[in-house]
């Protein structure tokens, strides 16, 4: 599985920002306006949390285990992989999300009665701050759960002479 990386999120961000713009530009030429819900921004911020509490408990068994401490209790590899998938899938949603209420705040934002609308905005705000969390709690889970280097041995196993064994 490759790691993901923060320029493709931001890129997936830029995008879904851009065609969000577009679609709240079309949809306000219809006099109307998409609601952005309250819940959006606490529904991050929940996954952000729980995101969180993974990689804390993760990072402090690894670490149990890399000091060798006696009650150290192992890692299932299985696990690791399953926390790793649901990193790697929030960050990938997180980023759409984010990207969709960052175009929608930009409309809000350009409004010649932002006053009125001053609410949605603010939750268009808060929504992207909270995907944004998401994706970073994320990108650490996903470095706490990564493999330790071979150290260059590619060759292990394949009976040359040069490699060690």
């Amino acid at each position: 599985m490759k790691p993901l990386r923060l320029r493709l999120l931001l890129a997936i961000f830029v995008v879904a920002t851009a065609l969000a713009w577009a679609g709240a530009k079309l949809w306000n030429s219809l006099a109307t306006l998409p609601g952005t819900p309250t819940a959006a921004p606490v529904v991050l911020a929940v996954v952000a949390v729980i995101l969180l509490a993974v990689a804390l408990s993760l990072r402090a068994r690894l670490k149990a285990i890399r000091d060798r401490a006696p009650d150290a209790k192992r890692v299932d590899p299985l696990l690791a992989a399953r926390a790793v998938v649901l990193a790697q899938a929030s960050a990938l949603a997180s980023a759409v999300v984010s990207g969709i209420y960052a175009g929608l705040g930009i409309e809000l934002l350009t409004l010649p009665d932002f006053d009125a609308h001053r609410g949605p905005a603010i939750t268009a705000g808060l929504a992207v701050l909270a995907g944004a969390a998401v994706v970073a709690v994320a990108l650490w889970l996903q470095h706490i759960c990564k493999l330790p280097e071979d150290g260059g041995n590619r060759d292990r196993g394949k009976g040359t002479a040069s490699s060690p064994r």
